[in-house]
Order: structure tokens, then C-alpha cells, then sequence
């Protein structure tokens, strides 16, 4: 394996075990046995690195889903959505921090405008008409939120299933 791909692998690893605030560069640098400045050689900025590790982490995230929306199972694409969040906390909150990763490289709004796409070509085959964008957004956001409050155990002291009530939303589009 590459530096480069260690220093990747080792920050998901790190980041996943410690939270984003729990990281950085020398504590990364140090877990994948290189010098602290190693890091700088193949990352121009900390950001840069993080962008690295936010595009593995989306791409695993693709491999959940991608399946599940080019079969048009938009349940089981939202299902599979919720999963990562719950079970990869710290990914799911980087991957959804465009704020920070912006400008930092690794492309990542190309894998997520794919996916905004997919998922509007998905409900014009499901639903026999074509959503605007504002109506993908809206599943986006809903179903995206649901995520976010089952990542971070919000939603256990309601006592609801975060997949019964994904189904309900889903309900609302078919």
C-alpha cells in the first residue's frame, strides 16, 4: 500500500474510532508509521487529507446505495442510507460537511450531484412522472435527516424505529 493510501486508510480508521475533533495530522501521520510531515508530501492541507478520507467514505456509501437506486428500490436505497449513518457515525458526519471539505479536492460533490441525479431518474421511473428538483430535494432532505438524527442516537428516546419511519416518508412519494 502507498503512503498515500495508508495515510487514507488510517484516517478513516482513526476518524471513525475518534470523532473528527479527535484527529489530526500528527496523530495520523504517527498510526500509519510515517514522520509527521509525511502527511504534507501527499496532502498539500489537513483538509485535503480529509477530503481523501470523506471520498473513501462516500464511496462505500455508493456501494450501499448504487445498487439499490439503479434497481429503482428507493426503499431499499433510503434503508441502506440510514445503515451507514447509524453504523459509520463520524463518516456520515464528514461526508455531509460540504462546508469544511469544500475546495479541499477529492471531487465529492461530483459523487453526490451523481447521486441527486440518480435519485430523480429514480422517482420518474417509480412514480410515472418526472419530480422537479425541489421535490428530490425534498426526499433528499427528509430522508437525509432521518439519517442525521439516527447517527448521532437522537432518535432512541422516541422509542420509534428510524425504519418504520423512513418507511412513512417514503409512503408519502409513492
Amino acid at each position: 500500500m502507498s503512503v498515500r493510501d495508508r495515510l487514507v486508510s488510517v484516517g478513516t480508521e482513526l476518524l471513525e474510532e475518534h470523532g473528527l475533533a479527535g484527529i489530526s495530522l500528527r496523530s495520523i501521520a504517527g498510526a500509519a508509521g510515517v514522520s509527521h510531515g509525511a502527511p504534507r508530501r501527499h496532502f498539500p492541507t489537513y483538509d485535503a487529507l480529509l477530503a481523501a478520507v470523506a471520498r473513501r467514505g462516500l464511496e462505500d456509501l455508493g456501494t450501499e446505495i448504487g445498487p439499490a437506486l439503479a434497481a429503482d428500490d428507493l426503499r431499499a436505497a433510503a434503508r441502506a442510507y440510514l445503515a451507514f449513518a447509524r453504523e459509520r457515525p463520524e463518516m456520515f458526519a464528514l461526508i455531509t460537511r460540504h462546508d469544511l471539505l469544500e475546495g479541499a479536492g477529492g471531487n465529492l460533490r461530483e459523487i453526490t450531484g451523481r447521486w441527486f441525479a440518480d435519485l430523480g431518474a429514480t422517482l420518474a421511473r417509480t412514480t410515472g412522472r418526472r419530480p422537479t428538483p425541489e421535490e428530490v430535494l425534498a426526499l433528499w432532505s427528509g430522508v437525509h435527516g432521518l439519517a442525521a438524527l439516527t447517527s448521532r442516537r437522537a432518535t432512541e428516546p422516541t422509542g420509534i424505529d428510524p425504519a418504520a419511519a423512513l418507511d412513512v416518508l417514503l409512503e408519502w412519494v409513492s
